[in-house]
């Protein structure tokens, strides 16, 4: 048995799912002619309450295109220091969209209306123009924080008394709803782009989905065929992504059971410092000094586990589909057992 927590992203789709993928009905969706395609694309907009959404690859591009629909070269976006966006995206920001960035601390990557407040350029052709808020939701590089729609409806209200646009990297948000209860539909009027992921959480094994208001669809399509993310017969993937969101979203909250269970596992052990928060359904920790990610790593291989490093002194573990109970138990044995 091998127990594969570096991410959840790792996930095989279920027979179910499978046969939904091979039932589904396809066609060219450059030429807008792939029903299963334009399923997905109409639920994932109606789910957000917003006028149109764009299936592409992966969440990367939903990100890219998001940013780069809502600016112009030379334009700058707030975003928390650690976002997906701009720390793991390969410089996507500055290379596909020429803008610059202000990074904020953020409350472990919970960027507050304050912090925007005081970062917003004054109009002075010095600066870079404030262009967009970018948040994400849920935080990865901080073990799946995650904002309330509270917090949203802050930053959004300020954003929109200034003309900023406002970017969700929702790549887990279905996590984040299933944590604050929270609903989808609510989202869609403070944001002017959405990026969805249908691979990580929720079992999909390719896509994500770029939900955006109508002004900006067009745009975003003909951006998505220059960054080559235009396909055609995507119908056989598009229809895992239905059966996801219709089956694999209610289940979220055992992720997150599993995750706070291991989390509470390690806190225990002597070879871990610390334990971030384990709000969700990823867990970060701390090792000792005198214990390396790679000499964990290469211990916990020995025993069939799978996990990430995330630093130079960081491990990283994220719960999904494919993480069963017994899989916990036999990973919160092997960790109790560890010594080094």
């Amino acid at each position: 048995m091998i127990i594969d927590l570096r991410s959840d992203t790792v996930t095989k789709p279920t027979p179910a799912m499978l046969a939904a993928m091979f039932a589904a009905e396809v066609g060219d969706d450059v030429f807008g002619e792939d029903p299963t395609v334009n399923q997905l694309e109409e639920k994932c907009a109606a789910l957000l309450g917003m006028d149109a959404a764009v299936y592409c690859p992966s969440g990367t591009m939903t990100n890219q295109i998001g940013i780069k629909v809502l600016t112009q070269p030379c334009d700058e976006v707030i975003c928390y220091k650690g976002a997906h966006i701009y720390k793991y995206e390969g410089g996507g920001l500055m290379g596909n969209s020429h803008v610059s960035v202000k990074l904020l601390p953020g409350d472990r990557g919970r960027i507050s209306v304050e912090e925007v407040s005081n970062n917003v350029n004054n109009d002075d052709q010095h600066y870079p123009r404030t262009a967009v808020v970018a948040l994400e939701n849920t935080v990865v590089r901080e073990a799946g924080s995650y904002y309330s729609l509270k917090e949203i409806e802050k930053i959004s209200a300020f954003a929109r008394s200034k003309n900023l646009y406002m970017h969700l990297d929702g790549a887990r948000l279905f996590n984040a709803l299933a944590a604050t209860g929270d609903k989808a539909l609510e989202y869609g009027k403070h944001f002017d782009t959405i990026s969805i992921c249908l691979s990580k959480g929720l079992g999909a094994p390719v896509g994500s989905v770029l939900v955006c208001k109508n002004e900006f669809a067009k745009k975003a399509r003909r951006i998505r065929k220059v960054f080559g993310g235009a396909w055609r017969q995507a119908g056989f993937l598009a229809a895992a992504g239905v059966y996801a969101l219709d089956h694999h979203v209610t289940r979220l909250t055992e992720d997150h059971a599993r995750a706070a269970s291991l989390g509470i596992c390690l806190q225990q052990q002597p070879y871990v410092k610390s334990v971030m928060p384990v709000d969700t359904n990823i867990v970060i920790f701390e090792l000792i000094p005198s214990v390396t990610p790679a000499q964990f790593l290469v211990q916990i291989a020995k025993h069939n586990i799978k996990a990430l490093a995330f630093s130079n002194t960081e491990i990283r573990m994220v719960t999904h589909l494919d993480f069963d109970d017994a899989m916990l138990e036999a990973a919160v044995n092997i960790f109790t057992k560890l010594r080094f």
